[in-house]
């Protein structure tokens, strides 16, 4: 396996306020957002089309546990289910189960300092 990491899938943090926080970035810095953020298209260096997602999550969101950083990083990759594997060769801790759906497939990782990575297996066509 040569590629784990091809790009940034998302960028998600929390938010006192997640619906002011859109509306701002939409009001001075053009950001085209809906229910979940923003998403950024753009082209890989085979000229696919693939996505970037900002999303500000509430407060209080225990989607980033169990991490206690107010963000969490979210990264596209090829092939999830082999990285998968190799990282639990590496001994990276893994936190929960793979989570597939229409629009990719999903897994959790700890770093060295404990922050939550999303890991993303996309299928961008999916959303056009």
């Amino acid at each position: 396996m040569k590629k784990r990491v091809t790009g940034i899938g998302g960028l998600f943090f929390k938010s006192k306020n997640p619906q002011a926080s859109k509306d701002w970035y939409k009001k001075h810095l053009g950001f085209n957002t809906d229910a979940y953020g923003c998403t950024f298209w753009w082209k890989d260096k085979d000229g696919n089309d693939c996505s970037t997602q900002w999303s500000p999550f509430k407060e209080d969101t225990a989607y980033f546990q169990p991490s206690e950083k107010p963000f969490m990083f979210n990264y596209r990759v090829e092939n999830l289910e082999a990285l998968l594997e190799i990282l639990r060769k590496e001994g990276v801790t893994i936190v929960g189960d793979m989570e597939t759906y229409d629009y990719g497939k999903f897994a959790w990782v700890l770093d060295n300092e404990n922050n939550k990575i999303e890991l993303w297996e996309p299928i961008d066509s999916a959303f056009q």
